[in-house]
């Protein structure tokens, strides 16, 4: 595949297995963004797990100092006073078996976050083949199974992002976009690393964190130097 030439041109602006601070690793992504429009700003981290065991698989979510800049569609199942508490929270669509027969007959999915409370999970994990590739699963982990409707749509729509590692033991999240400012992107970056660091299990021996970088959609990756966590 021939890589356009902005793509060329944004990659020459970075050293070759160069390992950079964040600060330097910001603008780059920032100078080495491809896109007309506002790009996104992901993190990737290669992390030393065995996922293959369950104490060593990693998954939560975590609240961003300055949200993600992308506002989520937020859909909860819930009755009564919960379904009233979650539709003044700001949650975009409220219901309870009815919305699980919209997804599960029209195949209906114009929603990027969905939350339920704990009763409402046995009728849910009748759609959990629809749900469960598509990653909207609702989980008590990352706080998308609770009772606190009310705190779960706030958090999502203040720029909640989850993370969970893959098979071979990497996170990855959004921190932002290009157009935030620098001071935003870094307060975004250090969060997340510090909750993954947080996150560590304790059966890990050695390095925990292999390497991180970030960058902007379609755009180069950017090494961050491993030394910055301390």
């Amino acid at each position: 595949m021939k890589k356009g030439k902005k793509y060329v041109e944004a990659t020459s602006k970075i050293e070759k297995n160069k390992a950079y601070t964040k600060e330097e690793a910001i603008k780059l992504v920032k100078e080495t963004s491809v896109t007309k429009f506002d790009s996104s700003v992901e993190i990737a981290m290669r992390l030393n797990l065995d996922t293959k065991k369950a104490d060593q698989q990693l998954r939560g979510a975590i609240v961003l100092p300055n949200g993600t800049g992308k506002t989520k569609k937020v859909l909860v199942l819930a009755k009564g006073p919960k379904a009233t508490e979650a539709k003044e929270a700001g949650a975009d669509y409220v219901g309870d078996m009815d919305m699980i027969e919209k997804i599960e007959k029209e195949n209906w999915f114009d929603f990027d976050t969905l939350i339920a409370t704990p009763d409402m999970m046995p009728a849910l994990g009748k759609i959990g083949k629809i749900l469960g590739p598509k990653g909207l699963m609702p989980n008590p982990k990352t706080g998308t199974v609770t009772m606190d409707v009310k705190k779960a749509v706030e958090d999502v729509k203040k720029g909640r992002v989850e993370y969970r590692t893959d098979t071979y033991g990497n996170v990855h999240a959004l921190i932002g976009k290009v157009s935030f400012t620098d001071e935003a992107l870094l307060q975004n970056l250090n969060a997340f690393v510090n909750v993954i660091l947080k996150a560590k299990p304790s059966v890990v021996k050695g390095a925990y964190v292999k390497n991180i970088t970030i960058s902007s959609t379609m755009g180069p990756g950017v090494k961050i130097d491993l030394n910055e966590l301390n």
